[in-house]
Parts: structure tokens; C-alpha cells; sequence
């Protein structure tokens, strides 16, 4: 039996199986694959033979670690979205004050949402979200809504130390989010100009201003 491409200098631990660093390289390796396809073909013309020949697997490889298609879509993407957190959440959280770190928050997700692959992953999602609309609750519960939940808990401290008035703290986050990223990234979907880095720097500061005039800093 032929083996798969890459098999015999595969790391194996005891019993024959592949060592943990290989397996997750194997894993890493498909989804950079299923990444790929998914930005440039779409969801629904991306199929598991395609994944697997590519990433030099059999299909039963390809089912050891994924039950189709919808888990290998949420895998990829959650896994570029925690390649993003971090610097979120240090931008928010390490900032001096809560203008400062809401203006490095803002920064840190343009700079994530108009990236290639997000820009690319969200003209995807919204042109199959007719045939696959759970494509667009994954991305919204692992990226907005975590994004949402990490703000509005920044705020409740705020607003628990008096800096500002209380308020809605997951509608707040949710309306700065909004403000912040929605009119650059249709802009750069084509709907529009392309802004240039000096004009996302007076959006972001015009947004946090008056987002905290909204709140009622003090």
C-alpha cells in the first residue's frame, strides 16, 4: 500500500501513531490548505478531496480530525481569529486610560479588517450566507461577539470606577465596534475610496471622541 507523502519521516511516538508536534503539523497543515481554498474558491465550491489532495492526505486522515466541512470552516477561522486576539487585548487593556485604549483597540481591529484575509473571508461569508447561513454566526460568535463581550467587560470596570456614566455596556461595545470598523471596511471592500493611513487615524480618533462624549466620560 502506497504511503501518504510525507509518511515515512514522520516523528512517531509509541504504538506507530505520529508524535504530538507532528500531528499538530499535519493539522496546521490542513487548514492552511482549507484557509486557502476557502478565501479564493469559497465555501460551497471547496470541497474535502480538494483539502486532502492538497494537503498531501488521505480523506480518512482527513475525517480522523474533522467531521466535515462546517468543523474544518469553524477550525480555520478560529484560528486565525486567536492569531488576532492577542494584540487586542493588549492594545485595550495596556493602554494608560480608557481613550487611550479604546483608540489602540480601534487601531489594532482596522488594521486586522482590512487585512487581505479578512477582507477576503468576509466577501466569502456574505456571498454564501444564503446557502450556508451558519458560515455567518460562526465568524459573528468567534470574532464580533467576542469582541463585543471583551469591551463591554472593559467598560463595566469603567463605569464601576466612575470614569464614566452608567450605560449599556455590551450595547456600547457593540455601537463602537460598528463605528469603528464598518465605514473603512466597505470602503475597502470597493464601496467607496480607499482610505489612506492618515485619514484611518482621524477616523479613529473622531470615533473614540465622540464614542465617549456618548458615554459621558468624566
Amino acid at each position: 500500500m502506497q504511503s501518504e507523502p510525507g509518511a515515512r519521516v514522520r516523528p512517531r511516538g509509541q504504538g506507530g501513531r505520529p508524535s504530538r508536534l507532528a500531528s499538530a503539523q499535519l493539522s496546521d497543515r490542513i487548514l492552511d490548505v482549507a484557509t486557502a481554498l476557502f478565501l479564493h474558491e469559497g465555501f460551497g465550491a471547496t470541497s474535502i478531496e480538494a483539502v486532502a489532495k492538497r494537503a498531501g492526505i488521505s480523506k480518512r486522515t482527513f475525517y480522523h480530525r474533522f467531521t466535515g466541512k462546517e468543523m474544518l470552516f469553524e477550525a480555520a477561522v478560529r484560528r486565525l481569529i486567536e492569531r488576532w486576539t492577542p494584540a487586542f487585548d493588549s492594545a485595550l487593556l495596556d493602554a494608560p486610560d480608557l481613550g487611550e485604549g479604546l483608540r489602540r483597540a480601534a487601531e489594532h481591529m482596522l488594521k486586522v479588517a482590512l487585512t487581505p484575509e479578512a477582507l477576503a473571508l468576509h466577501r466569502m461569508v456574505i456571498a454564501e450566507a444564503r446557502r450556508f447561513p451558519k458560515l455567518a454566526r460562526v465568524m459573528h460568535e468567534l470574532g464580533a461577539a467576542a469582541g463585543i463581550e471583551r469591551i463591554a467587560r472593559h467598560l463595566e470596570s469603567r463605569i464601576a470606577a466612575g470614569q464614566i456614566r452608567p450605560i449599556d455596556a455590551r450595547f456600547a461595545a457593540e455601537q463602537f465596534i460598528l463605528m469603528a470598523v464598518t465605514g473603512p471596511q466597505r470602503r475597502a471592500l470597493g464601496l467607496g475610496a480607499r482610505p489612506t493611513a492618515a485619514q484611518l487615524r482621524q477616523w479613529v480618533d473622531e470615533t473614540v471622541q465622540l464614542f465617549l462624549e456618548g458615554c459621558g466620560r468624566r
